[in-house]
């Protein structure tokens, strides 16, 4: 039963790592190619879309982490588990704290009531989420080490 559960929890953190690099190093990089509005457009739908998704994916992942470090306590690699845990942690703080107030702004945004620096911050967002994909990364590295 444990090893089921690694594999489940090492797979769904994988695949939001996968998901969260390829906006941070594909869409993002293909909306802000696109002109103005259409950009701008993609943006929020893209905020509107992933931001109802990744809390529940970001929030299941540590708990599945969670009861991975509890389930595996007396076996090797728990302290990778739990520190991938507190780097789970660590990104799901970042995120409230710093990107979804940005998010929550961008989704709402038209062309014709986004803010004069709408690009500044999306740009803003973008930094502080190049470092949540390598905290998330991190944290999946550890629990595939764990596996080992």
């Amino acid at each position: 039963m444990l090893n089921a559960l690694e594999v489940v929890t090492t797979v769904v953190v994988g695949v939001m790592v996968g998901v969260e690099f390829g906006v941070a190093f594909v869409m993002t990089p293909i909306l802000n190619a696109l002109p103005e509005d259409s950009g701008q457009l993609g943006h929020a739908h893209g905020g509107r879309m992933l931001g109802a998704v990744m809390p529940f994916w970001y929030v299941g992942s540590l708990v599945l982490v969670g009861v991975w470090a509890v389930a595996g306590r007396h076996h090797d690699g728990t302290g990778l588990v739990v520190t991938s845990g507190a780097l789970l942690i660590l990104s799901v703080v970042m995120s409230l704290l710093l990107l979804v107030p940005i998010n929550n702004r961008n989704k709402a945004w038209t062309p014709e009531n986004r803010p004069a620096d709408w690009k500044q911050q999306l740009n803003r967002w973008g930094r502080f989420h190049y470092v949540r994909v390598a905290v998330i990364i991190a944290a999946f590295t550890l629990l595939v080490a764990a596996l080992a």
